[in-house]
């Protein structure tokens, strides 16, 4: 084992014969490569049945020199064998430059990258969905429903929230206040600003830029906390020891955005026609009471089934984004910020695309 790699050359039927000894190891290989730089014979086999051992150094010196010389290996053991096999199929060449190509050619390539992650993402949505509505159904089932655990979710989504959307919805109440009476001022129509503030918000932006907040602020949240718990490996511990991720960690989070986004899109929305009937009496001279009895004439309760039917459906695309991105966490930290990065935007997206959607839908059927 400790006799230093030595080679010696033979003349069989067969054609010349390089028969190597020894150990072909980095600790023992000595001046090897030298001697095998200068030597200037003929080579048709490289007979290694004589060697102790090698190693992946005098694997790949071995297999330059055959490959230079176009010699045959032979007389390795099934697991030298493999090494070299190895060894031979890393022996690629490597591009220092990338390749120059056309900047059409460039842009499609990106355009055909990013529409299979899209496909892929969309995929793995949907399979996620499935996994948590299996788990729902086991719960059902097996009565281990976890009550604590929601509960605290509800805190975490709707409680906590009040604040920032009450705030935000107000400010937007204002804003549409002002704006449509600014417009329909040319047409001395200012009370019909009412008319404007009334539906806008309890069809469509009160529940709409709830999701919007939600999604940044919880649905970033689901993706972080998931992703530093399979980060730090707590999420395979959990499956060791028995316990359903899906059922512990996604079904309680998913419930709580279910269950909450009805109630903040339609508190976000009265806040909202608050605002706006603020900014009303201030600037337009229409006394509340005035305001809230057009209220009632001019905005149908469809309005307010229109956005109560959406809300949940909001709630669980935002959860099912933020907990299907956390659990796909893998190596590193980074991945976490890219993960939540992605799980607010995908969102998002999807609120806005099923919004249009409900658009649609809603008018079909006359609830306008």
């Amino acid at each position: 084992m400790n006799e230093m790699a030595a080679f010696s050359h033979e003349r069989a039927d067969d054609g010349d014969v390089l028969r190597f000894t020894g150990n072909l190891s980095l600790a023992r290989i000595g001046d090897l490569p030298e001697r095998l730089r200068g030597y200037d014979g003929s080579v048709d086999v490289i007979d290694l049945s004589g060697i102790d051992r090698i190693d992946t150094i005098g694997a790949w010196l071995v297999h330059r020199f055959a490959a230079r010389h176009s010699a045959r290996i032979e007389g390795l053991n099934p697991d030298s064998k493999h090494l070299l096999q190895q060894v031979e199929a890393a022996d690629q060449p490597v591009a220092m430059r990338p390749a120059v190509s056309s900047g059409l050619v460039r842009v499609v390539g990106e355009v055909g990258d990013a529409i299979v992650i899209v496909l892929k993402t969309l995929y793995g949505l949907l399979g996620f969905f499935g996994a948590t509505v299996i788990a729902f159904g086991n719960v059902i089932r097996y009565r281990r429903f976890r009550f604590n655990a929601t509960v605290q979710r509800f805190e975490v989504v709707g409680v906590t929230a009040l604040g920032i959307i009450g705030l935000m919805s107000f400010l937007i109440g204002i804003v549409i206040g002002q704006q449509g009476a600014v417009q329909l001022r040319q047409f001395g129509a200012e009370v019909f600003t009412i008319n404007l503030i009334g539906r806008i918000t309890l069809r469509e932006l009160g529940v709409l830029m709830t999701a919007i907040m939600v999604a940044g602020r919880s649905g970033s949240a689901f993706a972080a906390q998931l992703g530093t718990m399979k980060l730090t490996e707590e999420i395979d511990a959990m499956r060791t020891i028995g316990v359903s991720p899906m059922e512990a960690l996604v079904l309680p989070r998913v419930i709580a955005a279910v269950v909450m986004m009805p109630l903040l899109g339609f508190y976000a929305s009265l806040i909202s026609i608050i605002g706006g009937g603020l900014f009303c009496w201030i600037s337009l001279g229409i006394p509340p009471i005035t305001f809230v009895q057009r209220i009632r004439e001019v905005v149908p309760i469809t309005d307010l089934w229109v956005g109560l039917v959406k809300a949940p459906v909001f709630g669980a695309i935002i959860a099912i984004a933020g907990c299907f991105q956390g659990m796909q966490v893998e190596a590193d930290a980074e991945q976490v910020g890219m993960r939540t990065t992605a799980a607010v935007v995908q969102a998002i997206f999807l609120v806005i695309v099923l919004d249009a959607f409900f658009a649609v839908f809603f008018t079909w059927i006359g609830w306008t």
